[in-house]
């Protein structure tokens, strides 16, 4: 029982983080629309039009709604799950790592947490107790 309730309890931390990393990819999807919509389309004219600015907004809103999907996964102790997570856990840490050093306080911070999120979310994905939870229905009949 007590073994259950820990691993119950790291699947809710990876769901919680995907949960987490799902709503600010969508979040940030809605503040690009609000930024076109208030101040148009900026920046050089190779990479600031309609159609980039339109596939970045469907990028980070499917991906979103990807990790909040992922995290549905992990709150249900869908073995599925893992896979896309650790993809955009790998996607996240590209992006992170190098911002670490980034100038701006707030940046370095922001960095950091994504980082920490990152990697405790890959180390918590691949423990044998939450690998033997997810594969329990897996498990061959004559050894049960």
């Amino acid at each position: 029982m007590k073994g259950e309730t820990s691993v119950i309890r790291r699947l809710q931390i990876l769901g919680g983080i995907s949960g987490v990393q799902g709503v600010f990819y969508v979040a940030y999807a809605v503040l690009i629309v609000v930024g076109v919509a208030r101040f148009g389309v900026s920046g050089p004219n190779e990479v600031a039009n309609a159609s980039g600015v339109t596939l970045e907004v469907v990028i980070f809103l499917f991906f979103g709604l990807g990790m909040l999907l992922v995290a549905v996964g992990w709150f249900a102790a869908k073995r599925w799950a893992r896979a896309p997570f650790l993809l955009a856990q790998l996607l996240a840490l590209v992006v992170s790592v190098p911002l670490i050093g980034a100038n701006d306080a707030l940046q370095k911070w922001a960095a950091s947490l994504v980082t920490l999120a990152a990697i405790v979310g890959i180390f918590l994905a691949f423990t044998p107790t939450v690998t033997r939870y997810l594969l329990r229905d897996e498990a061959a009949p004559e050894s049960r």
